[in-house]
């Protein structure tokens, strides 16, 4: 559905961020990018939202298509019209508005505008803290219903790939693991293909059906949920675990072992 091929993306025409990045989301499913900060992680979700312009960077070698057409020469707003939407890290609502008018925010690209108060009950199935909050100014929400709404919005765009950027940041575990179970009911129920970006390994694979692995601009390793788990080097570093439990480095002055794959 999504297929991103030999990407490099640059900023200022000086920094290369992206180099030779590869990867595809598949439709209907989830798809976990997992990395540490400044991996390129956000830079690979604004390559393909078309929101690198807005900051200086560009897609300068390889191509990024939707169902075979290539969308990496289009703008931010033709882009949202073929079905991506990506909701930003920290959330970004519109503060001023209330809930209910930052989901209608959410479907302005829209044609069909008869079935927006439809999707609105839609989002509030999912997210029902939201119905009782919809008079309320997103400003004055919580972490946590902010997330929500974020998402909501997405939801109200009815995108067929779903770009989240950072979804757990700065939310405490029990609200973590509620979105991301509300992440996995929309994505069974509505179909839409998801493209998580996290540096919460452990709770992005738990809803993940496929993962990638990126660090330095490059996809280090990918494979099903099944064979990343397995792995030692996905255990250690980046679920903390080893084949003896969960890592301890209390007692160690330094760790010097690398990853396999570099």
């Amino acid at each position: 559905m999504l297929t991103i091929n030999n990407v490099e993306v640059m900023y200022d025409r000086v920094i290369l961020v992206l180099k030779g990045m590869s990867m595809v989301v598949p439709k209907g499913k989830i798809v976990a990018l997992l990395g540490s900060n400044g991996a390129g992680k956000t830079t690979t979700l604004k390559a393909i939202s078309g929101l690198l312009k807005s900051e200086n960077g560009e897609v300068t070698d390889g191509f990024i298509e939707l169902y075979g057409e290539r969308i990496d020469v289009s703008d931010a707003e033709t882009i949202v019209k073929k079905g991506i939407f990506q909701c930003m890290e920290g959330r970004r609502v519109f503060e001023q508005l209330t809930v209910e008018e930052n989901l209608i925010a959410g479907a302005h690209t829209r044609k069909d505008r008869k079935n927006i108060k439809e999707d609105i009950q839609k989002v509030y199935h999912y997210f029902p803290k939201l119905e009782m909050l919809k008079n309320r100014q997103a400003g004055y929400l919580s972490g946590g219903e902010q997330q929500m709404l974020a998402i909501g919005r997405g939801i109200m765009a009815k995108p067929k790939v779903l770009l989240l950027d950072e979804p757990s940041l700065g939310l405490a575990p029990l609200l973590v693991k509620e979105i991301f179970t509300i992440i996995k009911k929309i994505n069974k129920e509505e179909g839409t293909t998801i493209l998580v970006v996290e540096q919460n390994a452990n709770v992005a694979l738990s809803i993940a059906d496929y993962g990638y692995i990126m660090e330095n601009g490059r996809i280090v390793m990918d494979g099903s949920v099944e064979r990343l788990l397995a792995n030692q080097d996905v255990r250690e570093f980046y679920l903390g675990m080893s084949d003896k439990g969960r890592k301890n480095y209390k007692n160690i002055k330094s760790y010097k072992r690398r990853k396999r794959w570099l």
